[in-house]
């Protein structure tokens, strides 16, 4: 018996020591020296199958903060949470993130300073390590979308506008300091950069996307990446890991309404809408995916397995791990009815190739389940277990899953952030028109200044963002421009929509009840800024669209998309009633969308298009409006004339714009185009070689000089066009583009290198050529055919 008792308490204590025993043995996977692939092997071979399956789910500290934090908004973790991260954790989603703008300020919402949220990042993360048998730390991830989406995060210019910028090396820059927020502060992933081809304005996310042309979308998806992730493979502590989105062909919806079916040809889907994606992949070395939403050809992307399988990884070699959009494999059940119950959508997206299931776990629930039951075999678990531990590894989570508190608070709206903010917002901004040179203004030649419109005192952000710690307003910036020497006055003139009451009004991304506003308290208010504008020398409209009217539209009940692009509520009226006392009158646009301006164009002599231009929205229009920065923003959108004309992108085919009765079948702004306080003029248009083989590249020179008075930047745009080929080929395509700076008089030559890549397409056997035959060659400031220089380039058999 006393035997049996020492060998029992022999046991014992040998079993309460096996954590510190295994802690002690030389295991390959805590080994940094080893490579990340023996590393994964190792670990994986370790894991139970509950421990894989918990590394294909996620949590949303929005959705459950109860779980995360006490009434004060301190990491305390419930019952529930520890239960939940028992075998530890795939991703946390959003754990910093919190609604714009939120009033509340004490409790678990309460906003967080980003030494606070380094804090918290760092208990969760040191939870979730120390409460799983292995110690495997989780991948926390954000919006990114125009800068970090968490408070006190620098708020860049949306998407669009950064496009707008046509500055490669500037968004790079500016997703290079939005990693560097997010890195400081625990965030290891942002889900971004949108490479969705911007070719339906009706949808209210074109805002997010950088343009409708596949090449233009590329170089900055390209450049987005490389901000995010540095120079890789490995992601080192000031950077993160970017997610590309929406994979594919989400950005031109049937009827313009969001998630609705993509029905269009491989050739269209491989050659416009994949394009993007394509390059950022294997130029830049993205490590991350996201399905989209919607269908190809009756196939929900989120269980695309041609899409996911051999287009992503079989053709284009990627090694990352591809996310679920939040609730999409879910939508498998609710929304495309192609999956009965959670445990068929969990194994068709498995199968497909979604990774790790996002915001939380709906359906991954079921695959252990269904591994023991062999509806699943196990190797497919461990396909994905393998992806997410590997971006880990690469992440270096296992060496140093902490961030430095005083870092974060360090660089959060520092100086540099700031400026390059101002930067991005200047080079944003696009001059439509400038009829008699009415802008720049000129400070000694005006006595009083009206600024007017519902966009005026207010930062409208756009979509997918938080709180910055600081924002500006077009009022206030022109007041601080100006100080005493001009006399600014102020009048609303109407409200676009009636806005969240609570809020005093105020639109909010999140509001579900977007009504229009008053038509009777609209009425008054026009009244009175007709009675400023009259008392003005010149008068500022900033019209256009707000976070309600321009948006995500990810429910029945909370809508973004539109059947108009027609100005929102009563602002057409308030420019006729300003436009009608006589005074010169400016429009800045401050919006989501490309709009149908037609009364404008007509009738008013200066027009800005500025999307939405972040936090230092004011000082960037004051300095353009006064002349202290001469734009040189190109629309990377083709703006049309009404809906019926859509779709309108410039790349259409020679047979799709015979035209309509009674209207021009051109479009309002061409794609391309932006206008500068100085000109421009196009020379010597040349090729290296006027005949080249197949195989051989050709260089493209052009001199332009700036012919005015005022230095400025000019953004030179190459387009060519297959004269005769064998499948049919758009009228123009943008194959490549720079943006320079001028001194007056100054003369450069610009050059451009076109590769047998650009000039290829797929045959009629979906075979990538360059086929015998000549080309258009075409330089100029916009794809508007009267502004281009030509040239012909043959291409000749070998």
């Amino acid at each position: 018996m006393r035997r049996r008792i020492a060998m029992l308490l022999c046991l014992i204590i040998t079993t309460l020591h096996l954590p510190a025993i295994e802690a002690q043995e030389q295991m390959d996977y805590r080994n940094p020296q080893l490579p990340i692939e023996r590393r994964v092997k190792d670990l994986l071979s370790r894991m139970t199958l509950e421990e894989k399956v918990a590394q294909l789910q996620s949590l949303w500290v929005a959705t459950s903060s109860q779980d995360f934090m006490n009434a004060r908004g301190e990491f305390a973790p419930s019952e529930r949470l520890q239960q939940l991260l028992r075998y530890g954790i795939g991703e946390i989603s959003g754990p910093i993130g919190m609604e714009p703008d939120l009033p509340n300020q004490s409790g678990p919402t309460k906003r967080k300073s980003p030494r606070e949220q380094a804090v918290f990042t760092n208990q969760l993360q040191r939870y979730i390590i120390e409460h799983n048998r292995l110690g495997i730390p989780a991948i926390f991830h954000e919006e990114a979308l125009h800068g970090l989406a968490v408070p006190d995060a620098t708020s860049f210019p949306q998407a669009i506008a950064l496009a707008s910028t046509w500055d490669v090396d500037l968004v790079r820059e500016v997703f290079t300091v939005a990693a560097r927020e997010a890195r400081s502060r625990g965030i290891h992933q942002v889900l971004t950069p949108v490479l969705d081809l911007g070719r339906e304005p009706r949808w209210g996310r074109i805002e997010e996307t950088y343009s409708e042309d596949p090449y233009l979308v590329a170089r900055m998806g390209v450049a987005a990446v490389r901000g995010f992730q540095g120079e890789g493979p490995n992601i080192d502590r000031q950077h993160v890991i970017a997610t590309l989105k929406h994979f594919a062909a989400h950005g031109q919806p049937e009827g313009g309404t969001n998630i609705a079916p993509a029905n269009y040809s491989e050739r269209i889907l491989r050659e416009q809408f994949f394009y993007p994606f394509q390059a950022a992949v294997t130029e830049a070395g993205a490590m991350s995916v996201m399905a989209s939403y919607n269908e190809i050809d009756g196939i929900p992307s989120h269980a695309n397995r041609w899409l996911l399988g051999k287009i992503l990884r079989g053709e284009w070699g990627f090694k990352g791990f591809v996310v679920s959009d939040y609730f999409g494999i879910n939508e498998l059940i609710t929304r495309h009815h192609v999956a009965a119950d959670p445990a068929e959508a969990a194994r068709k997206a498995l199968t497909a190739g979604v990774d790790i299931e996002l915001p939380f776990v709906q359906t991954y629930s079921t695959l252990v389940q269904q591994v023991k039951s062999g509806a699943i075999p196990v190797e497919l678990i461990d396909r994905a277990v393998a992806r997410i531990l590997e971006a880990k590894f690469r992440l270096g989570l296992f060496e140093n899953p902490y961030v430095d508190p005083d870092e974060a608070e360090r660089i959060s709206e520092s100086p540099e952030h700031r400026a390059l903010a101002l930067r991005a917002a200047h080079e944003a901004i696009i001059l439509l028109k400038n009829e008699g040179g009415l802008v720049p203004l000129d400070r000694n030649k005006i006595k009083t200044l009206a600024v007017i419109g519902p966009n005026a005192a207010r930062v409208e952000l756009g979509g997918y963002s938080s709180y910055p710690a600081y924002r500006i307003s077009i009022l206030d910036g022109i007041k601080r421009k100006v100080g005493d020497s001009i006399k600014v006055l102020y009048a609303e003139g109407c409200k676009i929509t009636a806005g969240v009451p609570q809020r005093g009004g105020e639109p909010n991304w999140w509001n579900d009840d977007v009504r229009l506003s008053d038509p009777a308290e609209d009425a008054r208010k026009i009244a009175e800024a007709v009675e400023v504008a009259k008392a003005a020398d010149v008068v500022l409209l900033v019209v256009g669209d707000n976070v309600e009217t321009s948006r995500e539209g990810w429910s029945e009940n909370h809508l973004g998309d539109r059947d108009s692009l027609d100005l929102v509520g009563r602002q057409n009226d308030l420019v006729k009633a300003v436009v009608e006392t006589g005074k010169p009158v400016i429009v800045f646009l401050i919006n989501g969308r490309p709009l149908t301006i037609n009364y404008i164009a007509e009738h008013v002599p200066a027009i800005f298009e500025g999307w939405y231009l972040g936090q230092e929205t004011g000082t960037a229009v004051a300095d353009v409006l006064f002349g202290d920065y001469n734009p040189a923003g190109r629309l990377p959108v083709t703006i049309p004339r009404s809906v019926g004309q859509l779709p309108v992108y410039y790349y259409h085919k020679p047979s799709a714009k015979r035209g309509y009765l009674f209207t021009s079948k051109e479009p309002l702004f061409p794609f391309g185009h932006g206008l500068s306080y100085t000109t421009f003029k196009y020379g010597n248009l040349r090729l290296s070689k006027d005949r080249i083989r197949p195989d051989e590249p050709v260089t493209v020179s052009v001199e332009v000089t700036n012919t005015g008075a005022r230095a400025g930047d000019e953004v030179v745009q190459l387009y060519i066009r297959d004269q005769v080929s064998s499948v049919t080929r758009p009228v123009k395509e943008l194959k490549d583009f720079a943006r320079i700076n001028l001194k007056p008089g100054e003369t450069r030559t610009v050059q451009f290198t076109l590769t047998p890549e650009k000039l290829s397409f797929l045959d009629e056997e979906m075979r990538r050529v360059v086929e015998p035959g000549k080309f258009d060659i075409m330089v100029g400031p916009s794809s508007s055919d009267e502004k281009l220089l030509r040239a012909v380039l043959e291409v000749v058999a070998k």
